[in-house]
């Protein structure tokens, strides 16, 4: 599996397996979708996040900003942004994010080295 890892200039000093990963169906899947929702690859991005809750105790939270906030670091790849909060990238430091269709399931699919155990939806994780 190809992944691609290019952080931000002010970040650029972090080893590559510190930081977030993608594939590039999920490079290309992030495209689209920013392209559907009429967000400027430029301004903004997809933010990725942990919050409570979930059948393992913590869940993945995926959507859509506009732009980074102050304390975001900021992932690059080609013309797609990752946004990450400093407390989410607690959990997703060194996960990766690829996107799957199948006949059975259709998403993103986080490969998470922090996660000891996680549900049957691929969600939720503790």
């Amino acid at each position: 599996m190809d992944t691609i890892n290019i952080e931000s200039p002010a970040q650029a000093s972090a080893p590559a397996a510190s930081g977030i990963q993608l594939t590039e169906k999920a490079i290309e899947r992030i495209r689209a979708a920013l392209a559907k929702e009429g967000i400027s690859p430029t301004e903004g991005g997809l933010r990725l996040g942990v919050q409570g809750g979930g059948c393992s105790g913590l869940s993945y939270s995926v959507r859509f900003d506009t732009h980074p906030r102050e304390r975001d670091r900021i992932f690059q790849f080609d013309d797609v942004r990752i946004f990450v909060d400093p407390k989410s990238f607690i959990y997703l430091h060194g996960m990766i994010l690829d996107y799957e269709q199948t006949l059975m399931h259709q998403g993103f699919v986080f490969q998470n080295p922090h996660a000891k155990k996680s549900c049957g939806c691929g969600t939720s994780f503790s």
